[in-house]
């Protein structure tokens, strides 16, 4: 079989155009996945640590981003146990974590109690603070360490929170 006819199976996507002489291609970006599942307990946090901070360097992170990525997904693991599971250690928290070369996805995962974002008031930090409110304060600090926050509930089945990074290239 010779390319033409090869190229024919592929998608449009993954074909190559014809190159002219002094042309540059570029390869398309490799997509890679990674998940860990751990027992809902506050003792498999440090875990959950190690595999962001694992995954954040094998994305190219610098060091500084592998910070707040690690406390942001602390923050909401933290959150699935104590709040959505209430440290019932028989139940599980998924992290799953995706990157190409544009961005590192991470999932948090739990079949717990849910969570309705909208409820969260807009008040900054610093007015929290001055009422002695503590309520919200893990979910705005994942949106200030994050580029992107979403959510996708389907309630009494799953809930799902994806924090995005976009990867600077230096």
């Amino acid at each position: 079989m010779n390319n033409e006819t090869a190229s024919k199976f592929l998608p449009e996507r993954l074909r190559a155009a014809p190159f002219r002489s002094g042309e540059h291609y570029k390869m398309p970006s490799i997509e890679r996945k990674f998940t860990l599942q751990v027992p809902s307990s506050t003792e498999n946090l440090a875990l959950i640590r190690e595999f962001v901070t694992a995954v954040g360097r094998q994305a190219q992170l610098e060091e500084p981003e592998i910070s707040n990525l690690e406390l942001a997904v602390d923050e909401a693991c933290a959150n699935v146990i104590e709040h959505a599971y209430g440290h019932d250690i028989t139940k599980e928290v998924v992290v799953r974590a995706k990157f190409d070369d544009e961005s590192l996805r991470i999932s948090v995962i739990d079949e717990g109690r849910g969570f309705d974002p909208s409820h969260v008031g807009q008040d900054s930090v610093e007015q929290l603070i001055h009422a002695r409110q503590s309520g919200g304060l893990g979910i705005r600090l994942i949106k200030k360490l994050m580029d992107e926050v979403s959510y996708e509930i389907i309630p009494g089945q799953k809930n799902e929170l994806h924090m995005t990074k976009k990867i600077r290239k230096s």
